[in-house]
């Protein structure tokens, strides 16, 4: 089959490599759309992850699609059903999985490669964090269910109250996703914050009640006071894995908020933290890693409502002969999400 193969920086090929086959507890699926993620972005801008994978890899982990193939021992499935998988799934018996902090799971089980034509499923996904995929739902919106089953996770860690002033910082897929869970599940006022007019008028109609580009707002903190009788904002996402604008997300706090790092930043990197602020405004400061088998079903539950129009993050849909151009039109800012279609003619 026709794979994406991750070698290193910016170096992504597409190869030949062999069908997958199922082992026991596990399935193959054959992908019907597989989008691209922000984390798809900077893994390949930066050649790396630190917890997914390690090059040469197969890439990509967003993806629906059906099953073809299944392993001993695999029950409650059948040749054919629509399906999503989650990219990770916890152990279950470690320290942090009997606590139910399933992200902190240090045993967690990746898997990469929906940039193909075929994917295989591990076991402990198979058992954790497989899903049918509801009625009629496209599976370019159903295969969104990972990334916003991370957003789900980061909003109930951040302690937003209704009517809460949320400033979200990051126009990307993410932040958008923030824009849109924030104002119709808890009811908070959402300013977004990004650099890209066109996203921007996407956040709007995913809930923000202001916008504000980057590049005509040179001081965001005093923006933020401005529309806050000169406290600050009640809640901050921050949503670019930049890390000034980690500290821009601490900058533009109230006193008692809390501040969501939730972009993964590159390897050992460092911010600068005002010793001052952080203890008298008394902040809290919370980083907020991936999500947890819960959270991903009410990702997919949300995504099936309809309630919110998520396919207004999908810029277009492309054939995998196209994938590097799509990083390519993504690092330029001229896409959002991209559906890759391994099926699709060229």
């Amino acid at each position: 089959m026709l794979a994406a193969v991750l070698y290193g920086q910016e170096d992504l090929r597409l190869e030949q490599v062999a069908d997958p086959t199922p082992d026991a507890g596990e399935v193959v699926i054959q992908v019907a759309a597989a989008t691209t993620c922000g984390t798809d972005l900077k893994v390949w801008r930066r050649g790396g992850h630190a917890k997914m994978l390690r090059p040469p890899t197969l890439f990509g982990h967003e993806a629906a699609g059906r099953i073809v193939a299944m392993g001993a021992g695999v029950q409650g499935w059948q040749i054919g059903d629509r399906v999503v998988a989650n990219n990770s799934a916890p152990c279950m018996s470690c320290f942090f999985c009997q606590r139910r902090e399933y992200s902190l799971c240090p045993n967690l089980t990746w898997n990469n490669g929906t940039f193909a034509s075929y994917l295989k499923i591990p076991a402990p996904i198979v058992q954790h964090n497989l899903l049918p995929i509801p009625g009629e739902l496209p599976d370019d919106l159903a295969s969104m269910t990972e990334p916003l089953a991370c957003v789900l996770h980061g909003t109930a860690r951040s302690n937003v109250q209704p009517g809460d002033k949320v400033a979200v910082l990051g126009d990307g897929a993410i932040g958008l996703m923030f824009v849109a869970a924030l104002t119709h599940q808890l009811d908070a006022e959402v300013v977004l914050f990004g650099g890209n007019d066109q996203r921007l008028e996407i956040g709007q109609k995913l809930g923000a009640s202001q916008t504000f580009n980057y590049h005509q707002t040179p001081d965001i903190p005093a923006t933020v006071k401005e529309l806050t009788d000169g406290l600050g904002a009640d809640v901050v996402i921050e949503a670019t894995g930049v890390p000034e604008v980690w500290e821009s997300a601490i900058a533009i706090a109230r006193p008692g908020a809390t501040v969501n790092l939730f972009g993964g930043c590159p390897r050992d990197t460092s911010i600068t933290v005002n010793t001052e602020q952080l203890h008298y405004s008394e902040l809290t400061l919370k980083g907020v890693f991936h999500n947890t088998p819960a959270y991903v079903r009410d990702a997919l539950s949300l995504i099936a409502s309809r309630s919110i129009p998520f396919e207004l993050l999908i810029s277009d849909r492309r054939p995998l002969k196209d994938l590097e151009q799509v990083f390519c039109d993504m690092k330029n800012r001229k896409a959002i999400k991209v559906a890759i279609d391994p099926s699709m003619a060229s």
